[in-house]
């Protein structure tokens, strides 16, 4: 132990912890590696270095930043359907956001003079590429992506989590590397959960006002501590680092973090609806805007609106940058899963030719589903759920037949259970073959695991077959089942005839421990012959 005299047991346990490891008491783990970490991403091996090569590569990036809005908007076009208001504006924001962190590095003196970030705030209803758009923006420069829910943060951090979470999780997918976290992403969605109402007694939800006031710290310029204090683990480390390698930064800085937030804001639509209404008397008003729903006033929004809304004008304020997304209309649906990257339908192609499978679809089957994802009112998410309900039975049965290719019609959209049964009846003839196969399957196995060589005769063969059918059991656990523990009985076998190959017939099948039973004896009688 040192000779000063700790000011505060905080210090004591500091200093303790320090002696143990200077005594080698401890054993070092990275940041993020606590007890009972198992996961590739925490382990020492697995999880990269501060100053890792794809790291380094992305802070070159961003030191070299020169992306212009039109390909930024170009690559996102790849991705997301529509939206093309969005995308320009994002990809404005977007450039003029790092161009400045560009700038900041190139000329440290231009990070004294007053800033404005542009954070941003997009409107609209679920499932038209909110998120998704961020995404692609992310990967496309390659900073450190966080996104989270607002409903799951509280004013206090103790029931719920803690905002400043958001960017310790940016230093933690950043490998420890507070440089590259300093200029991150932090994407919140449903922020119009956390907007302040009047409740019954008249007064305000000081909880939704708490949480948007944490956040207002946040998307200013103000620093973060590297480890919550909430987090014993965490700060046993930061100390352990300290007493290995000396004073470490203790706080990251999100003067150049890039907040964007969203929400659907499902009420905002019908406020403005009528703000407008109020402002149009007589002939002058607009007859068709009785006719559009709520989500299509979106874009007219204002800040009043978003204060009266429920947030505080402060919050609103360090928002500067809002647009919202359009709603997806069912032609918009069919052209994603038709024309976008990483679409829908080419991830369930990937899950069939896992089994060697393959799949036509049909323009007109296209358009169904499209029309059934719209009516799920759900955006873009109604596609997994349609192509889930007519693949779901395709994806069970067809791996364990002979079929290799199939035709996806408005016939399969419709009456998914229906046209699978007829295509399992008109290709039945393969699924003999494909039952050989599984039996040559479980014999081989059995040979490689128990030394011992079995074979089935033509009679035994098709007596597994019907039963394995009867019983909608596959091949394989049909013989598990009946051969459970056979090995014993056909080594004894060996060991008294010295054969090592058994032809096993169609009584084998019907009653295998009665059979294995007569081999057995006869094996003892020959022995003694």
């Amino acid at each position: 132990m040192s000779d000063k005299e700790p000011e505060n047991p905080f210090e004591e346990l500091q200093q303790k912890l320090q002696e143990a490891l200077k005594h080698g008491h401890f054993t070092m783990v990275p940041p993020g590696y606590g007890m009972g970490a198992t996961s590739p991403k925490n382990d020492p091996e697995k999880f990269p270095e501060a100053d890792d090569p794809d790291t380094e590569e992305t802070l070159k990036r961003i030191r070299e930043f020169n992306l212009k809005p039109r390909e930024i908007r170009d690559y996102l076009n790849r991705f997301v359907i529509k939206q093309d208001e969005a995308k320009k504006v994002l990809s404005v924001a977007i450039c003029d956001h790092y161009n400045h962190v560009r700038q900041c590095i190139e000329s440290p003196k231009l990070m004294e003079k007053d800033y404005h970030k542009q954070n941003i705030l997009l409107l609209g209803p679920t499932g038209v590429g909110k998120t998704y758009l961020m995404r692609c923006i992310a990967k496309l420069i390659g900073v450190p992506f966080v996104k989270a829910d607002a409903t799951k943060f509280s004013e206090t951090g103790y029931v719920g989590a803690d905002v400043e979470d958001l960017v310790r999780d940016l230093y933690k997918l950043s490998q420890g590397n507070v440089e590259l976290a300093q200029y991150g992403i932090v994407y919140i969605d449903e922020i119009d959960k956390i907007a302040s109402q009047q409740n019954s007694s008249g007064g305000k939800d000081v909880s939704g006002r708490g949480v948007q006031i944490n956040l207002l710290k946040l998307m200013e310029d103000t620093e973060v501590n590297l480890f919550s204090p909430t987090d014993m683990m965490a700060q046993m480390q930061a100390m352990m680092s300290m007493g290995n390698s000396g004073p470490q930064k203790k706080t990251i800085s999100t003067k150049h973090i890039l907040f964007i937030v969203s929400g659907a804001f499902d009420r905002l639509g019908e406020q403005i609806k009528k703000r407008m209404d109020t402002t149009t008397i007589g002939f002058s008003a607009d007859r068709n805007n009785s006719e559009k729903e709520g989500f299509e006033y979106l874009p007219h929004v204002e800040t009043p609106d978003l204060i009266k809304y429920g947030f505080e004008p402060e919050f609103i304020g360090r928002l500067p940058v809002r647009v919202s997304c359009n709603p997806l209309n069912a032609k918009d649906l069919g052209e994603i899963l038709l024309s976008s990257e990483g679409s829908l339908l080419e991830q369930y192609r990937q899950d069939f030719k896992g089994y060697k499978i393959d799949f036509a679809i049909t323009p007109e089957a296209i358009d169904d589903i499209a029309h059934k994802a719209y009516a799920e009112k759900t955006g873009a998410r109604g596609l997994m759920t349609v192509l889930e309900r007519i693949f779901r039975d395709f994806k069970f049965e067809l791996p364990s037949t002979g079929i290799r290719n199939f035709e996806v019609t408005t016939n399969t959209v419709n009456e998914p259970a229906q046209t699978l049964l007829r295509l399992l009846k008109e290709n039945q003839h393969l699924q003999q073959a494909v039952h050989m196969q599984e039996i040559e399957t479980y014999t081989s196995r059995f040979e490689e695991k128990y030394d011992l060589r079995i074979s089935f005769n033509e009679l035994a063969c098709n007596a597994l077959i019907d039963e394995a059918v009867e019983k909608d059991l596959s091949i394989r656990t049909l013989c598990e089942q009946k051969f459970k523990d056979f090995e014993h009985g056909l080594k004894i076998i060996s060991r008294n005839t010295g054969e090592s190959t058994f032809t096993l017939g169609e009584e084998m099948i019907k009653d295998p421990d009665k059979e294995l039973s007569r081999m057995v004896v006869e094996s003892f009688r020959k022995d003694s012959e």
